[in-house]
């Protein structure tokens, strides 16, 4: 008994001693570690979050996944069972724990030759430094310095500090850096939202977080999560009632639901490349941003899915193009052929799915999808296979071109083929043949008030491509770029019912140049026509001649001012759309025309926070003096914040292109649009040959662009226009976006007087006169005539009109 006695003497004396010499080197030397001098300027990389408009997570961007979390709002369950875990006197050390310490020592010795693991005692503060500054070398020198680091530590910081370092900092498996974001990865909630049983299991995976894995080592994981459960009893952060019914439930485990429902890839890619540019890659991808967008989920969703109808309708019209691969599945059990399926299945819309076919006969198709579900086609769903031909090539030779009416005709077994599920006549879901389309193309929602972009898709499938055709692809926007024309005239006090001639014009471009001779989509002429028609029925021949008399500098000064084009070449060809734009920015420009001619830019963030919550950048710098304000307050007087907005266009002059606009839909290229019955307006644009196809239209409050082409040039297709292609996906959004809303109409500024005329003449009706349209004019403004004229025979009224109009 002296023996041991004398032993364990000089262990203690021995452990005191080692300590003095390590304070004294601290007291002296501790502070010239470069370590130390590192943990001043240290934070942890914590993961940037950017949320949607409504705050749901869109994406987040980190080289660790890690969610910072302010001491001051981490539950205080969570703060127990951490320290009943990891370091129960965390409160009453220096940074170092010399009781335990101490007992290890003794456990370790009397274990000494045994084959058992050593016992340690690092303290939370020593945790923080072996993590933040050091290796996991086992070394004399390493412990040395974690100690002297520790000590250090608790002389800087708080004991608050301290903890919310090592509670954002600790890895706990799972991909998961810091409390915050274990408890996303393990039970899918907040901080907030767990439980003291799920607290305690969080709290055992420090030590070693593969091997509490639940999933693996479910028992020595239970069995770890009820001795920290003890150890808060013991603690007295829970009773003995709470102990005995919290060791009796299971581990849970609930895997993370990543995102919430908004889901834009394009349009998170391109705030990633702002936040980018403007902060650059550490704040981006360390800095624990929260950035609030733009972005409305719900019409988010309504995007994606028109963009993705229209796209497939366009491509269906050309006809049936094959599976897209086949595979040889025999051998292969159901897993293998999941993985395949699953694979091709990433990235696609909405309610589109990959099948295999696994039998083929006449009139369906019985195939299995990538979750294992067996479904089944029939041709009688697919009637756009009757009414259009199938058209492969093999070595450039045609192989058949005719109605398909029989699926042996196309699909073989082992065809991988898309799917489209959707509600058939009968009312009930049914899956129908699909196919990836090979053209592509965009669309843009704004609000044409502040220029905040509301929803924005840039393509078809954003794993296929990450080319954002709505920001990226230079286009020309052809007709759609006419209404700048028109209104540039307005702005010269040009009337909507001024006459212009539409006949042959040939104009001589310059030296070397041939000369330039445009011709209306219907190649036909139809005289003189009021202003108005040119815009409504897209004339080519009455915008060219508008342009002659408002000259071509004046156009390019609008495509600059209008954000459209900041260099448009000084040709007529120009005032036809023949100059490159993005679809953002045509989509913008008409913005700025249905607000009543203010300025806005397209804006993807409303806000960027710090990882502590504090302001540091934001889209509205209104000022706004008594918003901040809570003295003196008078509650009858509402704040008023100054519209600080330039000016580009007269008001007067935007609403009558607006009103023309509107035109269009009613009676002009944008018909299709008008079935909605909604007060919208709008404008087409196809480019040579079909090429591109656009369509940008708007109702009070929301401005949309589309744009539909291929990624190398080429037809979409005979009488495939933006009437056609782009105006039913403008259709089917604003059918979605508008459902149950108040129909407002545009906002008409003072001033503005709506006049009866004839659409054919624009000249003023009489007040029996059935036949009219309410034309808007600005003050001093009025129709050419108060006669009402019959024009059914124009030519007999040449003499009449020649008087009416410098531009006949």
């Amino acid at each position: 008994m002296r023996i041991v006695s004398y032993i364990f003497t000089t262990l203690f004396l021995l452990f005191f001693t080692i300590f003095g010499v390590i304070i004294y080197v601290l007291w002296h030397y501790g502070k010239d570690l470069p370590e130390y001098r590192k943990l001043a300027k240290y934070e942890p990389s914590v993961v940037t979050r950017v949320h949607a408009g409504n705050g749901a997570l869109l994406v987040e961007f980190a080289k660790q996944k890690r969610v910072f979390v302010p001491i001051d709002v981490i539950p205080q369950k969570i703060i127990n069972a951490f320290l009943s875990a990891e370091d129960k006197d965390f409160y009453h050390h220096f940074g170092i724990d010399l009781q335990a310490t101490l007992r290890a020592l003794i456990v370790n010795v009397k274990n000494y030759g045994s084959g058992r693991r050593l016992v340690g005692a690092s303290t939370i503060t020593q945790q923080v430094a072996k993590n933040f500054l050091l290796t996991s070398e086992v070394s004399f020198e390493r412990k040395i310095k974690e100690a002297i680091l520790a000590i250090r530590i608790e002389r800087a910081f708080s004991k608050s500090q301290i903890l919310e370092l090592y509670l954002n900092e600790i890895y706990l498996g799972n991909n998961s850096y810091g409390v915050a974001a274990a408890a996303l990865n393990y039970f899918d909630k907040s901080l907030d939202d767990l439980t003291t049983i799920e607290a305690a299991f969080l709290a055992t995976l420090p030590k070693a977080p593969s091997k509490y894995n639940p999933k693996r080592n479910y028992n020595r994981t239970l069995e770890r999560r009820n001795w920290v459960l003890k150890q808060m009893k013991k603690n007295r952060f829970i009773n003995e009632n709470e102990f005995k019914e919290f060791k009796k439930q299971d581990i849970n485990i609930k895997s993370s639901s990543g995102l919430d429902l908004a889901y834009a890839p394009y349009f998170s890619e391109e705030v990633r490349r702002i936040i980018l540019k403007n902060f650059g890659s550490e704040q981006l991808y360390e800095g624990g941003l929260s950035i609030r967008t733009t972005l409305d989920p719900k019409l988010q969703k309504f995007a994606e899915q028109a963009l993705a109808d229209g796209l497939e309708d366009l491509d269906k019209r050309q006809g049936w193009r094959g599976p897209i691969k086949n595979i040889n599945y025999e051998g292969k059990n159901i897993e293998e052929i999941k993985l395949i399926l699953s694979e091709l299945q990433k990235g696609l819309p909405k309610n589109r799915f990959i099948g295999l076919v696994q039998n083929v006969l006449k009139d369906k198709v019985e195939l299995i999808l990538e979750n294992g579900k067996k479904v089944e086609i029939k041709i009688e769903n697919n009637p756009w296979l009757k009414n259009f031909k199938i058209i492969q090539k093999k070595n450039n030779k045609r192989l058949f071109k005719k109605s398909i009416k029989n699926f042996k005709k196309i699909l073989v077994k082992g065809d991988i083929i898309l799917l489209k599920n959707e509600i058939s006549a009968s009312g009930k879901f049914t899956y129908k043949l699909n196919q990836i389309p090979k053209v592509n193309g965009a669309i843009v929602v704004m609000d044409p008030n502040t220029g905040r972009i509301l929803a924005l898709s840039g393509g078809y499938r954003f794993l296929s491509s990450e080319f954002n055709r709505a920001t990226q692809a230079k286009r020309q926007p052809g007709s759609a770029f006419k209404p700048f024309v028109y209104l540039a005239a307005l702005d010269m006090s040009i009337k909507p019912t001024e006459l212009i001639l539409d006949a042959p014009l040939s104009y001589d471009q310059g030296a070397g140049l041939p000369k330039w001779k445009p011709a209306n989509y219907t190649k036909k002429f139809y005289g003189p026509s009021p202003m108005r028609l040119g815009i409504e029925k897209s004339r080519n021949l009455m915008t060219a001649r508008l342009a002659l008399l408002v000259k071509m500098e004046k156009i390019k000064s609008y495509a600059k001012t209008f954000g459209i084009n900041e260099n448009l070449p000084n040709l007529l060809s120009m005032s036809l759309g023949a100059g490159e734009t993005t679809l953002l920015k045509l989509t913008n420009a008409y913005g700025m025309i249905i607000n009543g001619g203010k300025k806005i830019v397209p804006s993807f963030i409303d806000r960027v926070q710090d990882r502590r919550g504090k302001t540091i950048s934001k889209n509205d710098m209104r000022n706004c003096v008594l918003c901040n304000s809570f003295d003196s307050i008078d509650e009858r007087k509402i704040p008023k914040i100054k519209d600080d907005r330039s000016q580009v266009t007269d008001p007067g002059s935007a609403y009558q292109m607006v009103s023309m606009l509107r035109g269009a839909v009613i009676r002009g290229t944008g018909r299709l649009v008008n079935k909605i019955n909604k007060t919208l307006g709008g404008k087409t644009g196809t480019t040579n040959n079909n090429t591109d196809a656009w369509f940008i239209g708007f109702s009070s409050d929301l401005v949309v662009g589309v744009y539909v082409g291929f990624d190398k040039p080429k037809s979409l297709g005979e009488k495939e226009t933006g009437s056609s292609v782009s105006a039913p996906i403008f259709r089917q959004f604003m059918s979605n976006a508008l459902n149950n809303k108040t129909d407002i109409p545009f906002r008409r500024p003072s001033g503005i007087k709506l006049i009866k005329v004839n659409p054919k003449t624009g000249l003023m009706v009489n007040s029996k006169s059935k036949h009219f349209i309410l034309e808007a004019f600005k003050p001093g403004q009025l129709p050419s005539l108060t006669t009402d004229l019959n024009f059914q025979n124009i030519s007999k009224q040449k003499n009449v009109i020649k008087r009416l109009s410098p531009l006949y």
